[in-house]
C-alpha cells in the first residue's frame, strides 16, 4: 500500500471534535521541547471568504416596495445579529424572481463580511435538479474544506456546513428550488447569517419547519414596466412615445424576462419605430392566442422569444437551438463550438450576438447559461427544425468532447491509468472539421478545468445513458474516476458511477461494467463503506475472471488487497497482493508489478517479517532508481526507513527517512511530504532527538491539516503525545492523545484507536490517574481482540499486563 497514495490513504469526514480545549484539527506548535504547546483554532487551513453572487442586473428598476420588505429582514443596527434568517421569493417563471435576489443581495452584501454563498438549484431545468449533497459539497469546498475532509454521508455534510457558518455572518442564496427539500439541507443554523430562495412555489414547508417569509413576486405595473423599458433603451431610443412603450410592455406581459428581450430588440433597430416593432410584436402575439397553449403568462412570455428567435441571423439561430442539447446548464466557447461543429472564434462572436439579444446569459468570463424557461422554448425550436440524426449528431460531438477532454486531463492527472477505448470513428479529425477537444500541459491546468466543468461532467454522463449512448456513458465515468480519487466528490462518483453501471449493463459490456464496479469499489472504500466497497470489487473481480482480463483481475485483487488492510486484516491482504504480482509477472508488465511489490513488503513488515520486507524494498528500490520514478523512491524509502528503525539501524532508517522529505520538498508535493515526515518523527525519536520529532510531527500536522487527511493527521498527533511522555511530561502526553483518540474514534480506524487508547492510558498511569488509565487499557484490549497479527497481539499483552491479573 504506498503510503503517500490518496486514494487510500486519507480517510474522509469533518472537522474532530477533542478532548481538548480545541479542536483535533487544531494546528500544534510546539516551540523547543523546554516550551508549551500552544493550539492555534482555526475553521479550515485557507479560510477563505467566498464571494460567489453573479453579477447585478444590468438597468435594474423599480421593485421598490419588494426591497423595502427584503430590508426589514436585516436588524436596525448593523451590528446587531439577523431578527430573521430566510426569506422565498416565489413567482411565476420570468417575474424577475432571480434578478430582485441578486440585485437585494449585492445592495446589503457588505452587512454579511464573511461572504457570500450562491447556488443554482436548476428545480425547474429540463435536466436534472441539484441535490443536497452535491450543493452542500459545492458550498463546503468554497468555505475552503479540503476535499478529503468532506464527508460522505448529507447528514454529515449538512452538520459540518453549520459548524462553518456558526460563528461566521454570510449571505446564501438559493436560487430556483423546487421542493422544501432541496433547501431544508442548506441552511445553516445561526441567526449572523440569511438565507434567500427563489422559487415559482410557495415551499410551505420553509415556513412550518424554518420560520421562513415569503415575499411574492407579482409582474411589474405598468408605470414601472415603461421605466423598465426606457432605462434599457435610453442611449440609444429617446423619442420613444409613453403610450407605445406601455402597448409594447402589455404585449410582453409586463414580465421583466420578456420586457429585458424587447428593450434590447429595440436597442438592437434604433431606426425603426418603435409602432413597427410593436406591430410585429403582435402579429406574432396573434399567432400565440390562436395556438391557445400554455397559461397567459407563459404565452406572453413565449411570444417575446418567439419575435426575438425569428430576428436572429440564420447561424444564430442555428446555435441558439443546439446549444439546447448541451447536457450542462451553462457552457463555454469551446465546448459550445464542438456542439455546433464550428470554429473557435465563430462560437465566441455568435454566442456575443446571442447574449446581446438576452436570450441567453454570460454570467462569467466565458461562461454562459439559459434561463430555464429560453432552453426549454430553445429546445421545442430545435425539434421542430432539426432532424434527429442531426439533434443525435450534435449531442454526439459535445459527449464526445467531454469524453477525450477527460481522457487528456487522465493523462496528466494520473499517467499509470489506463486510458478508455476509443472507437474508430471517435478522433477528433472523424468528429469535428473546426473544433478539438481540450488539452492539458500541467495536472494544475486539468484540474482547474475539472473544477469549471464539474456540474457539466455529471450531467454528460446522465445525458449518454438518456440519448441511449450506453457506451459513451460508461466510458465518461471511467475517465473522472482518475480525478475522484483525488478530490473526493463522493456524491458526483456514486451519480455517475451507478448510471454509468447501469449503460455498461445495457450494451452490454462486460469489460466496461467491471472497470465501473471497480470505479464504485473505490468511492465506496474511501468514503468509509467498506463492506459496499468490497461487494464491488468482488464482482468486478468475478467478471474479470470470467472474461479472461488477467491485467483486470489483477488490479481488482490489489484493489481488494488494499481494502484489507485498511481493515487490519494482513493475512487477507497479503494473500491478495502476491496473487496480484504473480499475475502481473506473467503478464511482462513490471511497472504494475514494482508497485504491487512494495504493498507486499508493507504487508510483510505489518507482520514482522522485517528481513522478507526489506529485500523486497531494497529491490524495488534499486528498480525505482534506474526509472527515475521520484514518488516510487520515496515512497521505498518511506518503508525502508520503518523497516530498519525497527531492525535497529537507525542510521539507515534516518538517511532514508531524510532522502524521501526532501523528494517531496523538491516536488512541492505535501501529500509525500506529510506522510514521509511522520516516519522522520518516529525516527528522530529513536534516536532520541525529542526537538527534532516535534518539529517533525509539528510539520507533519500542518501538512496534513492542508491536504485533508485526518487519519494521518491523528497520527501525528499521537507521535507527540509519545515524545512529551519520553520527556517525562505525561499530562502534554495526554492531551495530545486524547485528540488522536477522539479522531480515530470518529474515524472508525479501530487499529489506530487501539494504539492512542493504549497510549493514552500509559500516560494516565504515569499521571497517577489510575481510575483514568484502566478504562482506556480495557477498551484498547477489547478493540485488539479483532486482530491476529504479531504487533496486535504484542500490544494487546502488554496491555493486558498493564490492567494485571485480575483484568
Amino acid at each position: 500500500m504506498t503510503g503517500s497514495d490518496d486514494e487510500h490513504g486519507n480517510s474522509a469526514g469533518g472537522s474532530t471534535h477533542s478532548e481538548l480545549s480545541g479542536s483535533g484539527g487544531d494546528i500544534v506548535q510546539a516551540r523547543d521541547v523546554h516550551g508549551d504547546v500552544h493550539f492555534h483554532g482555526s475553521r479550515e487551513p485557507n479560510d477563505p471568504t467566498p464571494r460567489q453572487l453573479p453579477s447585478d442586473v444590468r438597468g435594474f428598476v423599480n421593485r421598490l416596495a419588494e426591497l423595502a420588505r427584503l430590508d426589514k429582514l436585516l436588524a436596525g443596527n448593523p451590528e446587531e445579529p439577523l431578527v430573521c434568517g430566510i426569506s422565498v421569493i416565489t413567482g411565476t417563471a420570468g417575474v424577475g424572481k432571480t434578478s430582485l435576489a441578486l440585485h437585494w443581495a449585492h445592495r446589503v452584501r457588505d452587512r454579511f463580511p464573511d461572504g457570500q454563498l450562491y447556488i443554482d438549484l436548476r428545480g425547474y431545468d429540463p435536466g436534472d435538479p441539484v441535490g443536497p449533497g452535491q450543493a452542500l459539497d459545492g458550498f463546503l469546498r468554497a468555505l475552503g474544506t479540503v476535499p478529503a475532509r468532506i464527508p460522505a454521508e448529507h447528514a454529515d455534510k449538512a452538520a459540518l456546513f453549520r459548524s462553518l457558518l456558526a460563528e461566521r455572518r454570510m449571505l446564501v442564496v438559493l436560487d430556483n428550488a423546487a421542493t422544501t427539500a432541496q433547501v431544508l439541507p442548506l441552511l445553516p443554523g445561526t441567526a449572523g447569517c440569511l438565507v434567500v430562495v427563489t422559487s415559482r412555489s410557495d415551499l410551505p414547508g420553509l415556513a412550518v419547519r424554518a420560520g421562513a417569509k415569503r415575499l411574492t413576486l407579482n409582474v411589474l405595473s405598468e408605470n414601472e414596466s415603461v421605466t423598465l423599458l426606457r432605462t434599457v433603451t435610453s442611449d440609444d431610443r429617446v423619442a420613444d412615445d409613453a403610450q407605445e412603450l406601455a402597448e409594447l410592455a402589455r404585449l410582453c406581459g409586463r414580465l421583466p424576462l420578456a420586457l429585458r428581450i424587447a428593450a434590447d430588440r429595440a436597442v438592437a433597430r434604433p431606426h425603426v419605430p418603435l409602432a413597427d416593432l410593436i406591430a410585429d410584436l403582435r402579429d406574432e402575439s396573434g399567432l400565440w392566442d390562436a395556438l391557445g397553449s400554455g397559461p397567459e403568462s407563459e404565452t406572453d412570455v413565449r411570444t417575446v422569444f418567439a419575435w426575438s428567435y425569428r430576428a436572429l441571423p440564420v447561424e444564430a439561430a442555428n446555435l441558439f437551438r443546439v446549444l439546447s442539447l448541451h447536457p450542462g446548464p451553462e457552457f463555454g466557447t469551446a465546448a459550445t463550438a464542438a456542439l455546433a461543429d464550428l470554429p473557435v472564434r465563430r462560437a465566441r462572436h455568435l454566442l456575443d450576438v446571442l447574449a446581446g439579444a438576452h436570450l441567453i446569459e454570460q454570467h462569467a468570463p466565458d461562461r454562459y447559461r439559459f434561463h430555464d424557461l429560453l432552453r426549454a422554448y430553445a429546445l421545442d425550436q430545435s425539434a421542430a427544425a432539426e432532424t434527429p440524426e442531426a439533434r443525435a449528431a450534435a449531442r454526439r460531438r459535445v459527449l464526445l468532447w467531454y469524453l477525450l477532454s477527460m481522457d487528456a486531463m487522465q493523462a496528466v492527472v494520473r499517467p499509470m491509468e489506463s486510458h478508455v477505448p476509443l472507437q474508430p470513428d471517435e478522433s477528433p479529425e472523424r468528429i469535428w472539421t473546426a473544433a478539438a477537444p481540450a488539452a492539458f500541459a500541467t495536472a494544475e491546468q486539468a484540474t482547474r478545468w475539472y473544477a469549471l466543468e464539474r456540474v457539466n461532467v455529471v450531467t454528460a454522463v446522465r445525458a449518454a445513458a438518456t440519448a441511449g449512448l450506453d457506451s459513451l456513458a460508461w466510458r465518461l465515468h471511467i475517465t473522472l474516476r482518475s480525478i475522484y480519487m483525488g478530490e473526493n466528490p463522493f456524491d458526483d462518483w456514486l451519480i455517475t458511477g451507478h448510471a454509468a453501471l447501469a449503460a455498461a449493463r445495457r450494451v452490454p459490456d462486460r469489460a466496461g461494467e467491471a472497470e465501473v464496479l471497480e470505479s464504485l469499489g473505490m468511492a465506496y472504500t474511501q468514503s468509509g463503506r467498506l463492506d459496499e466497497g468490497a461487494a464491488h470489487h468482488r464482482a468486478a473481480l468475478s467478471i474479470r475472471r470470467a472474461i479472461g482480463d488477467r491485467f483486470g483481475e489483477a488490479m481488482s485483487l490489489n484493489g481488494l488487497g488494499l481494502l484489507a488492510f485498511r481493515q487490519h486484516d494482513l493475512a487477507t491482504a497479503l494473500s491478495l497482493l502476491e496473487q496480484c504480482r504473480d499475475l502481473l509477472h506473467g503478464l511482462g508488465d513490471s511497472m504494475w508489478e514494482t508497485v504491487v511489490t512494495v504493498n507486499i513488503a508493507e504487508a510483510y513488515f505489518r507482520l514482522d517479517r522485517l528481513g522478507e520486507a526489506q529485500a523486497l524494498i531494497r529491490s524495488a528500490l534499486v528498480t525505482y532508481r534506474r526509472r527515475g520514478e521520484q514518488s516510487g523512491i520515496g515512497n521505498a524509502l518511506w518503508l525502508l526507513s520503518m523497516t530498519s528503525r525497527e531492525l535497529g539501524d537507525l542510521d539507515e532508517a534516518v538517511r532514508a527517512a531524510r532522502e524521501a522529505v526532501e523528494i517531496a520538498r523538491n516536488h512541492g508535493n505535501h501529500m509525500w511530504e506529510g506522510c514521509w515526515t511522520l516516519e522522520l518523527g518516529a525516527v528522530q525519536r529513536a534516536l532520541g532527538q525529542q526537538g527534532d520529532a516535534l518539529t517533525s510531527y509539528q510539520r507533519a500536522v500542518v501538512l496534513h491539516r492542508e491536504i485533508g487527511d485526518r487519519g494521518r493527521e491523528a497520527q501525528a498527533w499521537d507521535g507527540t503525545g509519545e515524545v512529551y511522555r519520553d520527556l517525562g511530561r505525561p499530562g502534554e502526553a495526554a492531551a495530545f492523545h486524547r485528540a488522536a483518540v477522539a479522531a480515530q474514534r470518529e474515524l472508525g480506524d479501530r487499529w489506530l484507536w487501539a494504539c492512542a487508547l493504549a497510549h493514552l492510558g500509559d500516560d494516565l498511569h504515569r499521571s497517577d490517574d489510575a481510575d483514568g488509565a484502566r478504562p482506556c487499557w480495557i477498551q484498547a484490549r477489547s478493540l485488539l481482540a479483532e486482530f491476529d497479527d504479531p504487533k496486535a497481539n504484542r500490544l494487546r499483552q502488554r496491555v493486558s499486563a498493564s490492567l494485571g491479573p485480575n483484568r
